[in-house]
């Protein structure tokens, strides 16, 4: 009888041993943690098309995030629900982030949204029909529909000082909503407009004459992704897999962009008497505004009374979450 306990005290030892390299149960605490969902309030504007490739590509989920898309009519409305906190990110301007961080850093830009390119452009000065205006040299003293404390103001000014224009040359009337400035523009009530691509090609269609575009100054017209920034220091991890996800769907664009034609009319990107003719532009690959970008806006912005301090730059522009830096 001795004998017969000797056998299983020798191996508690080594019963205790593998007991202590057998993994612990899993607790609902130690649960793989749910992706983190992004919440993006989007106008249907071409500049989201590679949010939403990057959607249907399955991206998002191979980068191991949600993104949740909010559909928004206006800036107006964007800016709202980014101030309330009920969205994460948007596709907007420089002016629009340094309109929210006037009183404090609330926005930061992360990428360039969209661009005009050499052989399209972002941004159209168009004149009607029954202007007799075909060049833009004619427009000196002309009111020119515009939407007033925009990036559509900005971008005429610019271009239009580029054509030799002096400030008390240009002249503009406030007409924000551009149904309306297409409508006065096609009636002839409106001399000249300025619209976005791709509506200034509606516009055209119906008999409007490009007499300008920002192909040869595709800065000036540049749309950003931005975050705000509370989200971006919660989440910077969820913000490189974001625009990661966007890099790829930029690359799969700008190869093969028939490929994402029905992607135009299913999120109401493109007219609709457009969408057989229409052209996916090529897109902008990573970056952001530089400094001279952001100084330049500013400088405008000042000037218009829009402003009234200079904000730093580094506080509202980062290129730290871009996937090239995350991947050296």
């Amino acid at each position: 009888m001795r004998n017969s306990y000797r056998f299983p005290a020798l191996l508690l030892p080594f019963i205790l041993f593998l007991s202590a390299c057998a993994p612990a149960p899993t607790s609902p605490t130690q649960q793989t943690p749910q992706p983190v969902t992004i919440r993006l309030a989007v106008i249907p504007v071409i500049d989201t098309l590679p949010m939403f490739v990057a959607e249907a590509e399955g991206l998002y989920t191979n980068y191991g995030i949600k993104v949740e898309f909010i559909p928004v009519a206006s800036a107006p409305e964007r800016d709202q629900l980014l101030a309330a906190g009920q969205a994460d990110g948007t596709l907007n301007e420089a002016l629009s982030v340094m309109f929210f961080n006037k009183e404090k850093v609330q926005m930061q830009v992360v990428r360039y949204g969209h661009m005009a390119s050499a052989t399209a452009g972002h941004f159209f000065i168009l004149t009607s029909a029954q202007s007799g205006i075909d060049e833009a040299v004619a427009l000196k003293g002309v009111e020119i529909g515009i939407s007033e404390g925009t990036i559509i103001q900005y971008v005429t000014d610019r271009l239009l000082e580029k054509q030799g224009f002096s400030a008390e040359e240009i002249k503009s009337i406030s007409i924000p909503k551009i149904p309306d400035r297409m409508a006065l523009l096609g009636s002839g009530e409106l001399k000249a407009a300025v619209m976005p691509d791709p509506l200034a090609a509606l516009a055209a269609q119906q008999g409007a004459k490009i007499v300008l575009d920002d192909t040869q100054y595709p800065l000036y017209g540049a749309s950003t992704i931005s975050f705000r920034k509370d989200f971006i220091d919660t989440n910077p991890a969820a913000l490189r897999a974001f625009l990661t996800a966007i890099e790829e769907a930029v690359t799969l664009i700008n190869n093969q962009p028939q490929k994402y034609s029905t992607l135009l009319a299913e999120k109401q990107l493109v007219p609709p008497p457009l969408l057989a003719s229409y052209t996916i532009p090529p897109f902008p690959t990573m970056g952001v505004p530089s400094e001279a970008e952001w100084r330049d806006i500013q400088r405008w912005a000042k000037a218009k009374g829009l402003l009234e301090t200079n904000l730093p730059y580094a506080e509202s522009v980062t290129d730290q979450y871009l996937p090239t830096l995350i991947m050296q």
